[in-house]
């Protein structure tokens, strides 16, 4: 290694050694990024891995006249940073003498006087435990081989140990083994001197390791299988295809020796259905995956909600009034009444019967379980986030045709969501100076999410389902209308807000696990007919409806015989799930393969309480309780923070209250460009300064409100709104 001058080959102690034989260079990758004076200034491709030649051959002849404070030879590339200290050495040396090097931000490195130490409370136990990765035991002391975790009380590991670990996991799964804290881990093991590399873990990585899991059973277990190719046989997509239990997945079925259907997926073997009669369940054949039920409206349609706690109580009768609650879960967390009471129209809300004082209290229960969703959003995003790099991509966007630019950016061939985006509107003329990059992105994917829910890819009015357009299925705009969604939530642009729980459903738990209702049909005549069918009161009208819509039966594949007024319930759900579902199964599919775009698809079917909180529901309207908490105070020693905080707040609750000429939207738009909190938060978080100016000042490239000192409230008043009044009014013209 032209750094540290040896030969050892040990990546988990030195990192990768590289040998470059057109430049005569080899070099350690760990001694590249530690050394002092060399920076990446470079692409990724250029050099190595961003350090160009040059700066390297530089770097080697700074080197060469440090001598290493710890063999004494010289080559020290890498200096301590703390102050007044001199001392250089060689990275394997320092290893040797137990210094600590940080892989994180600037890649401070310290030595064996002035590293950081883990703190112990004094009254803790001292004795020894087991290290959780090896299992061998450690003890409890401040050492440098032993690290402690800062999230859990007990859990010690070896240095060692942890490094392997984070070399294995990769930053995306390197977590404590006891709690499977993340962030706080994380951030205490890059702190102490553990490298964790940014990539995937080492098993998602490995050819086909996953092959026996992808063998599924194919073969039909019913006593008498009426297929003459054999119990093996298996022909998708057609009466021969072998479906598996739902339950355990080891016993089959050829479709045509259950008599069931194509798109049923909801079949049990004797021995799964035995197990549920003697576990007094009493309707197996209604419960679905994922704990779905089925429950009875007083209609006599079903419905699909989450199936309730058993220890939920009935809510006893008295005065009521309607309540409408966004969530079934909320209803199943906070007691309220039975599965029996409940109806579930298309925007899947759920209607019941409530004392007043009861919706009132849930009421404020169900906005802080919404708030809380949104915070678990926030952070998994930006858990997803760590995938975008510093390469930027422009996009090049005319706002009045804000789709076909979008679609010709995402299709040009440097694209990759991966990248930062910067975005241009090429039709603006006298852009505005504080049109900051980060306020453009957003104004860029807002227009865009508008875009989108106006378009012909979805149908209906508040919550939306897929339409089927066949001009979009052929060009692929389905794919990447799920493309820009998960894009824009990754980006900090905001979320569709528009999906009906019809559609999320379908994304999450798969089409053929939802029960879609009426309320999903847009088309005005098919949802006429379904109605007629449905409220049909004798057999002759049932029959005389079903012979005036024979042709549209006919083509939707829903005839069936009609023997009895019942038969109609099969039938309007055949038609629903035709016309909801199955009518649109290429466009959906092709959507789902979009959403894939960085891994938003995969989080939603791992937190879908959470997703559905963004996607489903429209951000709430901003008060000034959101307002004062979004943003942090800094002033300086001069200035009196705790007058400046009460006439701050005093003005927001005069906006909020409407004695005001701007709105909280006005106040957020002119401090970050924005008129809503994107799901993923703001980047830099906002904060406040209260500064001795005349004016307030929006720096959107900060996020940050400059306030002026004032020193009555009238005066702060009365600058704030004709400052962001006019600022706005220049904007807007």
């Amino acid at each position: 290694c032209v750094l540290c001058g040896r030969t050892d080959d040990c990546p988990e102690k030195y990192g990768e050694k590289r040998t470059y034989v057109e430049y005569n260079l080899t070099v350690h990758y760990y001694c590249l990024l530690m050394s002092s004076g060399i920076w990446q200034r470079g692409e990724e491709d250029e050099g190595v891995d961003g350090f160009l030649i040059m700066d390297i051959r530089k770097e080697v002849n700074r080197a060469a006249k440090l001598k290493c404070n710890i063999c004494k030879k010289k080559g020290a590339s890498i200096g301590c940073v703390a102050p007044k200290c001199k001392r250089s050495y060689h990275f394997p040396c320092g290893i040797q003498k137990e210094c600590i090097f940080q892989f994180m931000e600037d890649f401070r490195s310290y030595c064996w006087e002035h590293k950081p130490v883990q703190k112990f409370p004094d009254q803790e136990s001292r004795g020894t435990s087991q290290c959780t990765i090896c299992l061998d035991l450690v003890e409890q002391l401040p050492m440098y081989a032993v690290l402690k975790s800062p999230c859990c009380k007990n859990a010690w590991f070896h240095r060692e140990c942890l490094q392997y670990q984070a070399l294995s996991a990769g930053i995306f799964f390197f977590r404590c083994t006891v709690c499977n804290n993340k962030d706080k881990f994380q951030k205490e093991m890059l702190r102490m001197g553990i490298h964790i590399p940014e990539k995937d873990a080492s098993w998602e990585l490995e050819e086909n390791a996953y092959q026996d899991l992808l063998q599924c059973y194919q073969h039909c277990d019913i006593k008498r299988c009426l297929c003459k190719k054999g119990r093996d046989y298996n022909e998708p997509d057609s009466k021969w295809e072998i479906k598996r239990c739902q339950c355990c997945g080891s016993r089959g079925t050829h479709l045509a020796c259950s008599s069931m259907k194509s798109w049923e997926q909801n079949w049990e073997c004797m021995e799964c259905r035995s197990i549920f009669a003697k576990s007094g369940k009493g309707n197996y054949s209604k419960q679905k995956k994922r704990s779905l039920a089925i429950c009875e409206k007083t209609d006599g349609t079903t419905c699909l909600l989450e199936e309730p706690s058993p220890k939920c109580p009935r809510q006893s009768p008295g005065p009521q009034r309607n309540f409408v609650l966004q969530s079934p879960k909320i209803m199943c967390q906070n007691n309220l009444s039975p599965c029996s009471h409940l109806e579930l129209p298309a925007s899947n809300r759920v209607t019941m019967s409530l004392s007043p004082l009861m919706s009132n209290r849930n009421g404020s229960l169900r906005k802080k379980h919404l708030r809380k969703q949104r915070t678990e959003a926030s952070n998994i995003l930006k858990e997803l986030k760590l995938q975008v790099n510093t390469k930027t991509t422009r996009l090049n966007i005319n706002a009045e045709n804000i789709w076909n630019s979008a679609l010709k950016g995402f299709r040009q061939r440097n694209f990759s969501p991966t990248n930062t985006i910067e975005i241009k509107f090429t039709n603006c003329k006298n852009r505005s100076k504080t049109d900051t990059s980060a306020a453009s992105k957003h104004r860029f994917f807002q227009l865009l999410m508008l875009h989108l829910q106006n378009s012909s890819l979805f149908e209906g009015s508040s919550a939306k389902n897929l339409s089927l357009d066949f001009q979009a299925v052929k060009e692929n705009l389905y794919f990447e209308a799920g493309k820009m969604i998960a894009v824009s939530l990754v980006h900090g642009g905001p979320s569709p807000g528009f999906f009906s729980k019809t559609l999320f459903n379908c994304l999450v738990y798969g089409p053929e696990n939802v029960k879609p209702a009426l309320e999903d049909v847009a088309d005005v005549d098919v949802a006429q007919t379904i109605k007629m069918i449905k409220y049909a009161n004798s057999l002759s009208s049932l029959q005389s409806t079903i012979h005036d819509c024979y042709e549209f039966l006919a083509a939707a594949g829903c005839l069936r015989p009609i023997t009895a007024l019942c038969d109609k319930d099969m039938l309007v759900n055949d038609i629903l799930i035709h016309h909801v579902i199955k009518r649109t199964i290429s466009p959906l599919e092709s959507f789902r393969q979009g959403l894939k775009t960085l891994g938003v698809l995969e989080k939603m079917q791992m937190h879908p309480d959470v997703f559905s909180s963004i996607l489903c529901h429209k951000p709430e309207r901003l008060s000034a309780e959101t307002i004062c908490d979004l943003f942090t105070i800094h002033s300086s020693s001069d200035v009196n923070k705790v007058e400046g905080a009460d006439f701050w707040m005093g003005y927001l609750q005069d906006v909020e209250s409407g004695e005001s000429v701007v709105t909280l939207e006005d106040i957020l738009l002119f401090v970050t460009g924005s008129y809503s909190i994107p799901p993923i938060g703001f980047d830099p978080e906002p904060t406040i300064k209260f500064l001795h100016i005349r004016y307030p000042v929006g720096n959107r490239l900060l996020n940050c409100l400059e306030l002026p000192i004032t020193e009555t409230y009238e005066q702060f008043k009365k600058k704030m709104e004709f400052t962001i009044r006019n600022t706005l009014r220049v904007e807007r013209e």
